[in-house]
């Protein structure tokens, strides 16, 4: 694969890691973040959600909430998402801290907030290398479901990229081309850092 791929959610959990896990699948290099304060999971009712810090182990969390309730969590599918996370990596990243990573080439974000928190970061970074990043937005709701679609037309969008000999100069012919075939409207930015 010509490209590096980073994928970003909120929490570094559903949407992010869903693609994550099928992109690296599919033998692309891609990492995946969180833009969140904490990592947040649902708990019991929608105002006790369970808050974790970047960086907890998926494993630690899932053992957390295997012991707190085990039958909602497997029902609600968050211990299976968790196992599948800690399949991929040990813990959540968070984006604002992830400069040590390298660069990345492609950025899907699955929600116009983090398109907006991951543009905004890229421009108060030091344009060191004044290298083009190209940050995707593809909404896609916060459910499992939604996140195994949302993975699916990641992955299609970064082999119609990978088939380009240069993003640079057929972004919009490429864009315009995944917006007809899946009738989704993508929001997209070229920034530099």
């Amino acid at each position: 694969m010509k490209f590096r791929y980073a994928m970003v959610c909120s929490s570094n959990q559903n949407r992010s890691m869903e693609a994550h896990s099928l992109l690296k699948r599919q033998g692309f290099d891609a990492s995946s973040y969180g833009t969140g304060a904490h990592v947040k999971l649902p708990g019991p009712s929608l105002r006790e959600p369970n808050v974790y810090d970047f960086g907890t182990p998926y494993k630690q969390m899932f053992d957390d909430l295997r012991r707190k309730d085990p039958d909602l969590y497997k029902r609600n599918g968050i211990l299976p998402m968790l196992k599948r996370n800690s399949s991929v990596k040990l813990a959540p990243q968070r984006w604002q801290e992830n400069a040590s990573d390298g660069s990345f080439d492609v950025v899907f974000t699955f929600e116009e907030k983090v398109f907006d928190m991951v543009v905004e970061d890229l421009h108060s970074r030091d344009q060191a290398f004044m290298r083009s990043v190209l940050v995707i937005n593809l909404e896609v709701k916060d459910n499992h479901e939604e996140a195994a679609i949302g993975a699916q037309l990641a992955l299609d969008l970064c082999q119609m990229i990978e088939a380009s000999d240069s993003w640079e100069d057929s972004i919009d012919e490429i864009i315009a081309a995944f917006e007809t075939k899946h009738r989704r409207k993508l929001l997209y930015s070229i920034s530099f850092y």
